[in-house]
């Protein structure tokens, strides 16, 4: 997709934030070009990382999210609040490396079951008719053997088509494999525990059996389907390589682990350490997982932070290096919360009006209506914090508390939200401050 087309379908869920849509737009952009040079520039051409600067609920997070989705990129999004430099409790800056490998090699393995689904769909049905017409005994006569293969065949119609779903049949259910969560131990260690952990499973008895309707069969023997039909070696080493060469890691809450200069938590080692354990991944290093190795030369880093207590400057400057285009946020106001109301592709009001359609009420809003949500929200966001957009969900969730309780009395009803309404339920709340600060 060329960056005007990634900007369009940004702006289907996201409002405004023109300028950090266009930016991530072009790094997107740039991955494709790259893969396009030669291999001995390829090397030389490194991604350029992004920070966002924005108050929460400006669509930070929400941007990298849609953005990876639409691209089918391996993404993931971590909280830099949540790591510890090397020597303390807590999680390793590693373990975000890990887990995109982790997040690649799952994108793959679906993409590759969607791929065989005819396979596995045939293998899962041929399982299915053995064990409703089990096979003849060798040396059968020709017409036993014409008579079997008609009933099979007639068989396999009926399971397809779902006729016998209801039969019980005995089947060997798939070993569950155990998966360790790799946390802050070394990869070694996790290859030893999963080699225990398969030696115990198959030390277990294979005469383990279970008997399940055919409907349930159906899904359990997909398993047993995946792990004989597809190649997990392949599949394990083009998830090495997505992660290597298109991995996105999100990183949010920036801010939290940057030091002001004039705080006392100047002395507190565990933040600074953070940044330092950062800076190798984020620059490029070789980190070891279950896997395999994996370079994070050319994984994109989006960090992103509100940085109300704190300023980008007060990041380690190596680590501020690391992050060259910096994008700061507009915050949200009444006419952009209008918008994020009524233009984006699934508005929270087209999900309450579809939530509320399930009993059989019809919910509208009128406009009026929704300029006022738009209008109180953003008073509240000026009387007490600011949370951007997630302001809309408090605000709508108090204006229909009462219509989502009484749901079945209204069933077969039209109810219909007025600006009298929103301004009954929300007036008081919000010009009160104190009470705004625990109910808004």
């Amino acid at each position: 997709m060329t960056p005007k087309e990634i900007v369009a379908y940004l702006d289907e869920y996201i409002i405004g934030q023109k300028e950090a849509k266009k930016r991530v737009a072009i790094a997107l952009r740039n991955r494709y070009r790259r893969m396009k040079l030669s291999k001995e520039m390829q090397e030389e051409v490194i991604p350029k990382n992004i920070l966002m600067i924005g108050s929460t609920g400006v669509g930070k997070t929400e941007i990298a999210r849609r953005m990876a989705r639409m691209m089918g990129l391996p993404f993931i999004k971590v909280e830099a609040s949540k790591y510890t430099e090397v020597g303390f409790v807590g999680r390793d800056v590693e373990s975000m490396v890990r887990d995109l490998v982790s997040a690649a090699i799952a994108l793959v393995k679906e993409e590759h079951k969607e791929k065989n689904q005819e396979g596995i769909d045939a293998y899962v049905i041929e399982k299915i008719v053995q064990k409703l017409i089990p096979p003849l005994p060798k040396g059968a006569s020709e017409a036993k053997m014409q008579e079997y293969e008609s009933s099979y065949e007639r068989m396999k119609q009926r399971v397809i088509n779902g006729e016998v779903d209801h039969l019980k049949i005995e089947i060997q259910p798939p070993k569950k494999s155990v998966d360790f969560s790799e946390g802050n131990v070394p990869p070694e260690i996790v290859r030893i525990q999963e080699s225990l952990a398969k030696a115990f499973l198959n030390s277990q008895k294979e005469e383990m059996k279970k008997e399940v309707t055919v409907k349930e069969a159906k899904e359990l023997l997909k398993i047993e389907a995946s792990e004989a039909l597809l190649d997990m070696e392949a599949i394990k080493a083009e998830g090495l390589r997505r992660a290597e060469e298109e991995g996105i890691i999100f990183i949010d809450e920036i801010d939290k682990i940057a030091v002001s200069q004039g705080s006392s938590s100047r002395q507190d080692p565990s933040k600074e350490g953070v940044q330092r354990d950062l800076l190798p991944i984020v620059e490029g290093s070789t980190v070891s997982t279950k896997h395999g190795q994996i370079k994070t030369d050319y994984i994109l880093f989006i960090a992103a932070g509100a940085f109300h207590l704190s300023k980008p400057s007060d990041l380690i400057p190596e680590l501020q290096g690391r992050f060259p285009l910096r994008v700061e946020l507009d915050s949200l106001d009444e006419e952009t919360l209008y918008k994020i109301l009524t233009q984006t592709k699934n508005s929270i009001l087209k999900q309450y009006i579809a939530l509320l359609e399930t009993e059989g009420v019809e919910l509208v809003f009128e406009d009026e209506a929704i300029r006022a949500l738009a209008k109180l929200s953003q008073r509240a966001n000026e009387k007490t914090e600011d949370i951007g957009a997630r302001r809309l969900h408090t605000v709508i969730e108090k204006v229909l508390e009462e219509i989502s309780f009484e749901a079945e009395e209204h069933q077969g009803e039209k109810v219909v939200i007025t600006k009298e309404r929103v301004h009954e339920r929300l007036d008081d709340l919000v010009e009160n401050v104190d009470v705004a600060r625990y109910i808004l």
